[in-house]
């Protein structure tokens, strides 16, 4: 198994800056903290970041969770769910600070992050999606070389579907993250309904070639029955 580094930095409203760093085995889910260094002059013990700024406000990311290799997906969990998802990137390409909705955070809250290099993630697609509700969560599948045809994207949490899990809900917005975009079917994560039609879609972004952008294209209200499908074409 293969270990990287991951990093991000955060903006709090009263303008502190909390930098945060890791080394994650790829493949499974850990805890990104507190880098431990704060300059040349001291440091602080690495720390969960709900620990270390209890009652503070994230308002931005100076910069994205980013991995030199590929990272799937990251989320602020609370009391075992995800409160919200976060920006990411890769720490090869150029990425951009990006404010997000204010999060007030609590004891315990955490940062989960996923890395994973090599063959065995090329593949994943990855989709995240904020509903009207404030509902927030992320969808995940991995099709293997062998996969021909639709592959339905799961709850990184529950292994619910989309419709199980947002049924009635409407996205706001979302993004979708993965490696290999271009050889799905329109180069995107496709929301298809109960009849198997696509309702909405949103683009796949290789994080290696350009920065994660939410965008607000393609949106649909979820219904039971619904899938967020991948269609591998080449």
């Amino acid at each position: 198994m293969t270990t990287q580094v991951v990093t991000a930095m955060v903006q709090l409203s009263d303008g502190s800056i909390v930098d945060l760093k890791s080394t994650f085995d790829d493949g499974t889910s850990s805890e990104l903290q507190t880098s431990g260094v704060v300059g040349s002059g001291g440091g602080i013990a690495a720390t969960s970041i709900g620990t270390y700024a209890n009652g503070k406000t994230i308002v931005s990311f100076i910069q994205p969770v980013a991995a030199a290799g590929q990272i799937q997906w990251a989320y602020l969990a609370r009391r075992g769910s995800i409160l919200a998802i976060l920006p990411v990137g890769s720490s090869e390409q150029m990425n951009e600070p990006i404010s997000i909705t204010p999060i007030q955070l609590q004891a315990g809250d955490t940062i989960e992050c996923r890395t994973d290099a090599g063959a065995s993630g090329l593949r994943q697609a990855n989709y995240n999606v904020i509903c009207t509700d404030g509902t927030q969560a992320i969808f995940s599948a991995n099709p293997t070389t062998g996969t021909s045809g639709a592959t339905s994207l799961t709850h990184i949490l529950s292994g619910q579907g989309i419709g199980q899990s947002l049924t009635g809900r409407k996205i706001a917005s979302h993004y979708a993250t993965g490696t290999e975009g271009a050889r799905y079917a329109g180069g995107s994560v496709l929301l298809v309904n109960d009849r198997g039609l696509p309702s909405g879609a949103c683009i796949v972004t290789s994080l290696d070639k350009q920065p994660m952008r939410s965008n607000s294209s393609g949106l649909a209200t979820i219904e039971l029955n619904w899938q967020a499908q991948v269609v591998l074409i080449a």
